[in-house]
């Protein structure tokens, strides 16, 4: 016991220093980041202070090995209750903010009163079942991760520790002639709509960028941060994914995940595809009733009567998200290649308003959109477009013999046309 704590407070220490130097190092006002971090210094989150919170906040749950001492049983009525529990804060804060928001109501203390009462029980008892809830998920990981051969004498290094709170936001920058991501900088969790609208119009407007400040589920810092959810599958999928992003790092992999823009979908598409795939085996294994049931496939054709009647009649196939999407971004490339920005610009904003009125809430369709959601290549489609790099990494995938095979043979490669040579053999 005492080892399996030393190895991974060993890595723990390499890992934060590693994260402290990359993330807080201070270069010259020429580096690109550093002009766009003039605008963002008053409201950068400061991963330093919650990474040593949540370390301590490990210890302390290490110190006392948990969840050995609780039983399986026990086990999981304690992570039903905590995502339970999680769900309730969500609601009652969600309820919080539009009474804050609603401008019929003047005495918004006292009309908040008893929803900030319940919130407090709330706050208290997650504070109590957290630490040994987020103990039992890690456990369970972990298990997975040693089952799949993912591990080093059955132990994940570095171990896998997450801690879930409210995550900060990111302010993601890209040129406005292409879609590439040039900065991607966090800010505080708490930043309104209307902060961040003006946020990045100032980035835009003063170094003639595209900007966007975008909600994330995970931070692959160490501790791991993971966003608060109900969904169960996604959640334990993203502490595989963020887990992944660590494992990377120890690789030539992670450590030049900001080297290229293919570098960095290589990694994302790489944390997604095994995430995914360890969250579903951790559910499978401990919580198969809480899977979802297997859907039957939605065949989406219309046929057309011989009377021709009313269009508006017409049964219609539904509006297919990741297609439309994807048909989006091959067009803005195309048009951004020709050198037609403000044209592609203006079609972006055509194409987000065809997005809403089908019931999908995009604030803003720009170039740091695509920027951003483009990396997250592990399903074919959406907002990756023609990019090569996921289609590659999906294929080492299918033509590895598992999991591990996969993860360790794209771990150790440092260029894309390495991942092109690999899957071309």
């Amino acid at each position: 016991m005492i080892s399996r704590i030393l190895r991974g407070l060993e890595i723990s220490i390499l890992l934060f220093i590693l994260t402290a130097l990359t993330g807080y190092s201070n270069p010259a006002l020429t580096n690109p980041i550093e002009k766009v971090r003039a605008y963002t210094r008053s409201v950068e989150f400061d991963y330093l202070e919650w990474m040593a919170n949540a370390a301590f906040l490990k210890l302390q749950s290490a110190s006392v090995d948990l969840p050995h001492t609780i039983k399986p049983e026990t086990q999981k009525q304690i992570v039903l209750e905590y995502f339970d529990n999680t769900k309730s804060i969500l609601q009652k804060e969600y309820q919080l903010s539009q009474i804050y928001a609603d401008p019929n109501t003047t005495d918004k203390e006292t009309a908040t009163q008893p929803l900030r009462d319940e919130l407090a029980t709330l706050y208290e008892r997650q504070n109590n079942i957290a630490p040994i809830a987020e103990s039992i998920l890690q456990e369970q990981v972990s298990k997975v991760l040693a089952e799949n051969e993912l591990t080093a004498n059955g132990q994940p290094i570095p171990n896998v520790w997450y801690h879930s709170t409210p995550l900060p936001m990111a302010l993601i920058v890209s040129p406005r002639e292409r879609i590439e991501q040039t900065a991607n900088i966090s800010i505080h969790t708490d930043i309104t709509v209307d902060q961040q609208v003006a946020l990045e119009e100032q980035v835009a407007n003063g170094l003639n960028v595209s900007s966007l400040v975008v909600g994330i589920g995970g931070v692959g810092v160490y501790p791991t941060m993971v966003g608060r959810s109900t969904n169960m599958q996604w959640f334990i999928s993203t502490i595989a994914h963020e887990w992944i992003h660590n494992y990377l790092t120890l690789r030539p992999l992670g450590m030049l995940y900001g080297d290229t823009p293919e570098m960095r979908t290589m990694n994302e598409t790489t944390a997604s595809i095994a995430g995914d795939e360890i969250g579903y085996l951790v559910m499978k294994t401990y919580y198969p009733e809480m899977l979802p049931p297997a859907s039957l496939p939605t065949i989406g054709l219309v046929s057309l009567p011989s009377d021709h009647p009313n269009p508006e009649s017409l049964t219609r196939p539904p509006f297919d998200f990741r297609k439309q999407m994807h048909e989006t971004r091959i067009n803005v490339d195309a048009m951004l290649a020709e050198g037609r920005i403000e044209e592609a610009e203006a079609y972006m904003e055509a194409r987000r308003q065809v997005f809403l009125q089908n019931g999908y809430l995009i604030r803003k369709l720009n170039q740091a959109f695509f920027a951003f959601n483009g990396a997250y290549a592990d399903t074919p489609g959406g907002a990756a477009g023609e990019d090569p790099v996921g289609p590659a990494v999906r294929e080492l995938r299918a033509q590895s013999d598992s999991l591990a095979g996969f993860v360790k043979t794209i771990a150790w490669m440092w260029s894309f046309e390495q991942l092109q040579d690999a899957v071309a053999k």
